[in-house]
């Protein structure tokens, strides 16, 4: 099996797509040095020069593997790759990333069940060649310790903590808050902390949740949870002692108003206030487009994201969503509680050790991939005007990256549409009626689904419209 760089053609290739001439291409390759352990030998090939093209045909894949944390390409072809979107290339080259990458990015761009199955980018990975390979448990990674300061900088909070996963953050951070039942927590009706965590407040905070169905149908006010509050020292209650807010909550955005209210309720009862800031990120992204700030300086990011999360005392922020980390969460807070959090971490099985390669793809991941959220939200615009053009019902605002469409008006059960996109020559995967928008999506596939969804209403039967049954809103 070849090296995907064991010919000057793939790497020329690779030069047109990200701007950088076969020139440079071939100096570069001249100075890297191959160790070949596949052939059992430690001997190190130099490679010939730019006058003689190179083509190597023996490398192997793990060998190339092997050497690739030493080679000349981290400083001038991965920054190469570092400007491929401005170039157009694609995120994953088969070059780089191999044929069944490629392949899998392209099925991705026509995904839209959700934004965890982004993949990521050949520039990604070859950052992340570079990270440190410490121990994390011991607190000797410093490619870890400087994402988890980077993102308690960016929040404003004390300190931070690298996880697996939002669901994780969020049970460690209602753990490392609720010290002595009984307690009980507030939340939405949907929230991910009620609903999709396999109750894990129950089971490892032994906390009951109080869910409120929100009065205005979108989100809970100050108000709603006001009605609600079970406080005091009646034998017969679990008392309040958290409120768990969810922000973007099917891509519709908290009221920032609404969460200063929630925030001094929570403060006059001496309740906990705590985000599942799974999809914040989206939402600092809004901010900053709305404020013409640049979402690639984190100083603008960090104006931004610590006076949205100001309010909380504890915050999960996900990487993986929106922005395309292949696998963790950030928990935030005051350092006494990640100080805890971290403890817990450890007892539940989290505790990490070599975990610089993901935090690597993190960190890039916030600093390339969070200017994209924004095109997100203008691809999911545009979506939800082409459906509602369609005839389509758009069953919450459009705030970020998701829409929800009730396609009963055309006389069409949300499985015709999905078996229908799925029937297409080059497939669209939907999951019921939530479209999400993820910074892989392509604005064809995006065009591609508006006009299936019109072909469908054409040839629907007039008799049968507003027959089918009704699509609801969902998490």
């Amino acid at each position: 099996m070849l090296s995907p760089w064991t010919s000057t053609q793939a790497l020329r290739g690779l030069g047109r797509h990200v701007g950088v001439g076969a020139h440079k291409v071939n100096s570069v390759v001249s100075s890297l040095y191959l160790a070949d352990r596949d052939v059992g030998t430690s001997r190190r090939t130099t490679l010939t020069s730019s006058r003689h093209p190179p083509h190597v045909s023996r490398l192997s894949v793990r060998a190339f593997h092997t050497a690739a944390p030493s080679l000349a390409i981290a400083d001038d072809i991965a920054r190469a790759v570092t400007g491929a979107a401005a170039a157009n290339a694609p995120d994953v080259l088969e070059a780089i990333g191999g044929l069944a990458n490629a392949d899998r990015l392209k099925r991705v761009a026509r995904d839209f069940r959700t934004d965890t199955i982004t993949i990521p980018t050949d520039a990604q990975i070859l950052y992340a060649l570079r990270a440190s390979r410490g121990d994390d448990v011991y607190r000797e990674d410093p490619t870890t310790n400087a994402l988890e300061e980077r993102v308690a900088r960016l929040s404003g909070k004390e300190a931070a903590l690298f996880c697996s996963s939002t669901t994780m953050s969020n049970q460690l951070a209602i753990r490392s808050t609720l010290t002595q039942p009984p307690h009980s927590i507030i939340c939405d009706h949907r929230a991910h902390t009620y609903m999709w965590e396999a109750g894990g407040a129950a089971l490892f905070s032994q906390a009951t949740s109080h869910a409120l169905t929100p009065s205005n149908g979108l989100h809970l006010t100050a108000d709603d949870i006001e009605r609600n509050l079970c406080l005091g020292n009646d034998i017969h209650f679990a008392p309040n002692r958290m409120i768990s807010l969810e922000n973007t909550m099917s891509g519709v955005v908290f009221p920032q108003e609404e969460i200063l209210k929630i925030h001094s309720l929570a403060k006059k009862h001496d309740l906990a206030l705590h985000l599942d800031g799974a999809r914040a990120w989206n939402v600092a992204a809004r901010e900053l487009e709305r404020r013409g700030l640049d979402a690639s300086k984190d100083t603008d990011i960090q104006a931004v994201l610590s006076e949205l999360l100001e309010p909380f005392d504890t915050v999960g922020l996900c990487l993986s969503k929106g922005l395309g980390a292949p696998i963790g969460s950030i928990l935030v807070g005051s350092k006494s509680l990640i100080d805890r959090a971290r403890w817990f971490r450890k007892m539940f099985g989290g505790g990490w050790r070599q975990s610089g390669l993901l935090a690597a793809q993190a960190d890039w991941a916030i600093t390339h991939h969070m200017p994209r959220l924004a095109g997100t939200h203008k691809l999911a615009a545009r979506l939800a005007e082409g459906l509602e053009d369609a005839g389509c019902e758009i069953l919450a605002p459009v705030h970020t990256n998701m829409v929800y469409f009730d396609p009963s008006p055309l006389g069409l059960s949300t499985d015709t549409v999905m078996a229908a996109l799925a029937a297409l020559p080059d497939p669209i995967v939907l999951q019921d009626n939530r479209c999400v928008i993820h910074h892989q999506t392509s604005p064809k596939a995006v065009e591609d689904l508006v006009a299936e969804v019109h072909r469908l209403g054409h040839e629907a039967p007039q008799s049968e419209r507003g027959k089918a049954k009704k699509a609801k809103l969902g998490y």
